[in-house]
């Protein structure tokens, strides 16, 4: 499981098992999940996370967002 940044606590990853699946992160903290597809910044999932913390998180993935999807590339042989 790469995590790819910690940035103030917040950890941003991906998992081997996400293989198949469009390129997404994950940033979990203190037992709060958010899964967020890197092509579209869309939200997948957010178990924990108040409207804010989502604003907050989605800028940093926007600021990556070309790096990550290489590094999934990289990371699944794509």
């Amino acid at each position: 499981m790469p995590t790819l940044l910690i940035w103030q606590g917040y950890k941003f990853r991906f998992y081997a098992l996400d293989m198949g699946e469009p390129p997404h992160i994950h940033v979990v903290k203190d037992g709060k999940s958010l899964k967020v597809w890197l092509e579209t910044a869309a939200v997948a999932r957010n178990i924990g996370y108040n409207e804010r913390e989502v604003d907050r998180l989605l800028a940093v993935i926007s600021q990556h967002r070309d790096q990550w999807i290489e590094a999934w590339n990289g990371f699944f042989g794509i």
